[in-house]
């Protein structure tokens, strides 16, 4: 084993196998809500953009075309009332960029990635990766006066809690990150699913006003238009920053496929379908909410995002384990951090078969 993979924790979903394998022994099958991976159909008017370039025998642009610039910029604009003019680009998915964003950036051993305390744990791993030191923290006191913070990670809607940062949080981050010359990233690809409040994004002109100076929003279509199996995502914020990643990323061949980046026009000009989807996961929220309520769970937070974070105040291997027997499968809070040793992590990424199976069993 390399020495940088010796570096990076065990794979977390590999220790889920025993729990997955009990739970498939179901008679009734296998409920599947540990990943969040879409099960719906990719609209009709994307396939069909993809379909329509797929004669693309030249390479691609790294920075995508200015059509899919201009979509992107569009959108940022719309969904996340940005007035600004933001650099934008186009990503292979949102998970590349998680993990190779602080190297791409310039960080390097001897500095600073502070990440959620409860976080994906991609965050992590993308600090990792770059010989960084990774801090969890949910508090700017708390980090002090460490000259040594190149990077910041927030997530809102947060991957696995469903918490939703105020705007006055935001605006906080971002001005103390400034201060100090440490750049803020914020994932936000849960941005569209807000179910008890609307959330915010930091390209808000409440949060910064149109100036986006060591800010990068991370954005993915993988959950509001069902393309986890495209990989397409992107990125907008400050256009300093943006340059030097697409400066990196030319020479790295890091390139959104031709087709792809034709189905993400399509996508981010269509509000149609994401209203659609919402109302299938609302509708499987509901249903397994309800559930879970009745079985003795209590749901924190959830208020945006496609999980429900749940606890029975035990250690969540237990709880992992218990649900397994009813063949229900759930992420372990401890894959997210020690602090979420009692919670799990519930999708709604499931059929909706399979969503009423699950109520049935818990039932």
């Amino acid at each position: 084993m390399s020495a940088l993979a010796s570096a990076l924790p065990d794979f977390p979903w590999d220790l889920l196998e025993p729990a997955k394998t009990k739970a498939a022994g179901h008679p009734g099958g296998i409920v599947d809500l540990s990943i969040g991976t879409p099960v719906d159909p990719v609209p009709a008017l994307i396939r069909q953009a993809l379909a329509d370039a797929s004669d693309a025998p030249g390479y691609p642009l790294t920075a995508g075309t200015p059509a899919l610039r201009a979509a992107i910029a569009g959108w940022l604009a719309r969904a996340c009332n940005a007035s600004g003019e933001p650099g934008v680009l186009p990503t292979i998915g949102s998970k590349e960029l998680v993990a190779w964003l602080p190297t791409l950036l310039g960080v390097r051993p001897g500095d600073v990635v502070v990440i959620p305390s409860v976080c994906y744990p991609t965050y992590e791993v993308g600090g990792l990766l770059a010989g960084a030191t990774v801090v969890r923290s949910d508090s700017l006191t708390a980090l002090g006066p460490d000259r040594r913070i190149k990077l910041i990670w927030i997530n809102s809607p947060s991957n696995p809690t469903g918490k939703v940062l105020p705007v006055e949080h935001l605006r906080k981050v971002v001005s103390w990150a400034r201060e100090r010359g440490v750049t803020v990233v914020s994932d936000e690809c849960y941005l569209s699913l807000g179910w008890e409040t609307r959330p915010v994004s930091v390209l808000d002109d409440a949060v910064t006003g149109g100036d986006y100076t060591g800010v990068l929003a991370v954005h993915s279509l993988s959950k509001r238009s069902n393309l986890a199996g495209y990989r397409a995502g992107f990125l907008g914020g400050d256009p300093a920053l943006v340059a030097g990643l697409l400066a990196v990323r030319k020479h790295a061949g890091m390139i959104v496929p031709a087709p792809v980046q034709a189905a993400m026009i399509a996508a981010l000009g269509d509000e149609t379908h994401v209203e659609h989807q919402r109302e299938r996961y609302a509708a499987r929220r509901d249903t397994l909410r309800t559930a879970l309520g009745k079985a003795g769970f209590e749901i924190d937070f959830s208020e945006a995002g496609l999980y429900l974070w749940a606890t029975r105040g035990e250690d969540c291997w237990q709880t992992v384990d218990g649900l397994a027997e009813k063949g229900i499968l759930a992420a372990p809070g401890a894959f997210y951090g020690p602090a979420a040793a009692q919670h799990v992590r519930i999708a709604l990424t499931a059929t909706d078969e399979r969503i009423a199976a699950a109520a049935s069993r818990l039932a």
